[in-house]
């Protein structure tokens, strides 16, 4: 006979901000009313390393907070990990959860990740290394770096996308990215399309006062993108945008044609 505790759904949490930061704990917080939670994240920013894994270095983690469950909130368990956002979810999946969990998220990143940006984003990282694992997985971000912004208005959009994915499911090789304006109130949610965008002006040089010169990589957005259908769009119009994204980047437009480039070298 199954208990309520086998029945409950698990959810693994973790972002790039650090495990101190409010998107984590405001997602953990809703994430409890739907679950179990484990929150594997790292011990400070690391924003922008995307899928990086630390090959040279050892992992220590420390486990800072645990509940069990209580009325409507699961049980939670709080891990602080000295990796990057991926080593959390591998080492999270591969240690501390005690069965595969029925979800992955990401966030909430304090920052933009729609367009382009979602390549360099260390929360959507989590989201795809889950999503890598057969694991229904949702990254969440706000279009604002403010480490104290309001995330009140997200709420009922998140609990709507997380009771979707726990009832459907989503498809093998596919998670989604969900990016919200900085705004109090928002006019729905689109499904949208990754805009295409550049990044220029990325590097500042600055003169040391011992002679050298040194480096800041910074940078400057474009959005190229007017699509009625992109994320950028849609956040610029006042929607929550939600964007499918998959692990397969094959070119299948251009396949066709280099097959017969390659057949004719």
């Amino acid at each position: 006979m199954k208990t309520e505790i086998d029945t409950r759904a698990l959810i693994l949490i973790s972002n790039d901000d650090g495990y101190q930061s409010k998107g984590i704990n405001f997602l953990t917080d809703i994430a409890r009313r739907y679950g179990d939670v484990i929150v594997c994240a790292p011990d400070g920013a690391r924003s922008g390393y995307s899928m990086s894994v630390s090959f040279t270095s050892s992992l220590t983690v420390s486990v800072v907070r645990e509940e069990e469950a209580t009325g409507s909130l699961g049980a939670l368990r709080v891990i602080s990990c000295s990796g990057t956002p991926c080593d959390c979810t591998k080492l999270a999946l591969h240690e501390f959860c005690p069965r595969t969990p029925d979800l992955v998220l990401g966030g909430i990143n304090h920052g933009d990740n729609s367009s382009v940006n979602a390549h360099y984003s260390g929360t959507m990282a989590v989201a795809m290394e889950g999503c890598m694992k057969h694991i229904p997985s949702v990254a969440f971000s706000i279009c604002g770096h403010d480490p104290g912004a309001d995330f009140t208005p997200m709420r009922r959009y998140i609990e709507k996308v997380l009771e979707m994915v726990l009832a459907d499911g989503l498809p093998d090789g596919v998670c989604l990215n969900v990016n919200a304006p900085l705004l109090s109130e928002y006019k729905g949610i689109r499904a949208c399309s990754m805009a295409y965008g550049s990044w220029g002006q990325e590097i500042v040089e600055r003169d040391h006062p011992r002679g050298y010169k040194y480096y800041w990589v910074v940078g400057q957005y474009e959005c190229l993108d007017e699509r009625q259908s992109s994320d950028q769009r849609s956040l610029g119009e006042g929607y929550v945008t939600v964007t499918p994204v998959q692990i397969d980047i094959t070119a299948y437009g251009y396949l066709d044609k280099l097959s017969t480039l390659l057949a004719n070298l």
